[in-house]
């Protein structure tokens, strides 16, 4: 289901937007009337992208300087932070230094400089919407996972701190916790990792992208405004808190 033009005259900024969470997001904006940039690392993935009120760009949102001057050039409405990685799985005794300074660098990292970079551009607008990507894995910690854990548990403190500043500027910040969606970011984990997350969740099956974004296009509209620094489940009731 969608709501025909909830988002005419909004523009929206999606990171991670060529597969996944982030296209599913970027695709139901685009088709409720608002224009879309698609951001991505990955200049062959966007190709596919041809809708008529999606633009795509090759940004690499872990370099602080690119996302500023993008953002500037952007000005969205509505931000919505997708883009992650998941990392290796192993136990953290032995989780290689590089990858867990990677895992931070494009889950934490590039979304600070994401919200850094548009909270300003919103808040003199008087109206925005910031949506960040965190997971259920930074409420309970995922065993094996601890980089992926440690850095969606940064995004969920991170979105809770900038709700709070942005409170009385019309311009809300919340974050999304799902527990496991089916994309390609499973390539990155082992089978058993994937059957262990599955095995936590009491509907006994993952979440869809379709649900995510229907959560995430609520926050990103007008109807979500009194919601403000906080992080909604997407869990399938594996949330305990």
């Amino acid at each position: 289901m969608t709501f025909d033009n909830r988002f005419k005259n909004r523009h929206a900024v999606v990171t991670g937007g060529a597969a996944g969470l982030g296209a599913g997001i970027a695709l139901r904006i685009a088709a409720e009337g608002g224009t879309v940039e698609v951001w991505d690392i990955d200049g062959q993935a966007l190709d596919h992208i041809d809708i008529v009120n999606i633009t795509t760009r090759q940004i690499d949102v872990t370099d602080a300087d690119s996302v500023a001057w993008a953002m500037t050039e952007a000005k969205p409405d509505i931000l919505v932070c997708s883009a992650g990685i998941t990392g290796p799985n192993t136990v953290t005794w032995d989780y290689p230094i590089d990858d867990w300074l990677k895992v931070h660098d494009l889950n934490l990292n590039a979304i600070f400089y994401c919200c850094r970079a548009a909270a300003p551009i919103m808040a003199e607008k008087g109206w925005g919407r910031i949506v960040n990507i965190a997971s259920i894995a930074g409420k309970e910690g995922n065993p094996n996972a601890p980089a992926y854990s440690a850095s969606k548990a940064g995004v969920i403190g991170l979105t809770k701190s900038l709700g709070k500043e942005l409170a009385t500027s019309g311009v809300t910040c919340n974050a999304i916790a799902p527990a496991a969606v089916r994309t390609a970011i499973f390539d990155q984990m082992t089978q058993e990792h994937i059957d262990f997350m599955q095995s936590k969740i009491p509907m006994g099956r993952f979440g869809t992208v379709d649900e995510i974004a229907a959560m995430a296009c609520w926050l990103a509209s007008d109807e979500g405004s009194f919601a403000t620094g906080a992080c909604f489940d997407q869990s399938g009731g594996r949330a305990t808190y």
